[in-house]
């Protein structure tokens, strides 16, 4: 029986390779010759030289780029000190009226200054008359009224939101209910 290769096979041989794909070494190779040897220490060499210059590359990005965070960082914050300070400033004009007027001029400044507020995304959180929440509230009293129990009936210190995050929790008194209603 004869057998006959097909183009696959025949290139297979040809290149020096089997079926499995791996080479396979005749008698007549030879060892990989001085300048063979010359050429992969130079493009090691090369290799090398490119890493290096790549993770140098990367640590001067990495100290650009905090640098940069930070100089954001504080521009951010000298644009809200400039804010707040307008909000002194007038503080500082009411202070030198008469008292007739200085109610009026604190509630201007009270409402530039939740303006101001606003503007970077800061809010007041509602609180009064609403059910208690340990998300948004830290009860400092527990104290009875005619307000089912769990209700807020007093705010003490008001609750801020920054973009949807509670940046600090509202102090408030809740009811525990009308006592005499318990007693009796």
């Amino acid at each position: 029986m004869g057998c006959t290769m097909d183009d696959a096979e025949r290139e297979a041989v040809q290149a020096g390779t089997n079926d499995s794909g791996t080479i396979e070494k005749t008698s007549g190779e030879s060892k990989p010759g001085k300048a063979e040897l010359d050429e992969l220490k130079k493009n090691n060499a090369e290799l090398n030289d490119r890493f290096l210059r790549l993770a140098a590359d990367f640590e001067n990005f990495k100290k650009r780029t905090a640098r940069e965070r930070e100089t954001i960082v504080a521009l951010a914050n000298e644009r809200f000190a400039v804010d707040i300070l307008e909000v002194m400033d007038n503080f500082e004009r009411a202070l030198r009226t008469d008292d007739a007027h200085l109610r009026k001029g604190v509630e201007q400044i009270h409402q530039l200054f939740t303006a101001q507020l606003q503007r970077y995304g800061i809010y007041p959180i509602d609180s009064l008359k609403k059910q208690f929440n340990p998300a948004e509230h830290e009860a400092i009293a527990h104290i009875p009224s005619g307000e089912a129990t769990g209700t807020i009936v007093d705010v003490v210190s008001p609750g801020y939101r920054m973009n949807d995050k509670v940046i600090r929790y509202a102090k408030v008194a809740v009811s525990n209910g009308n006592q005499q209603n318990q007693e009796a």
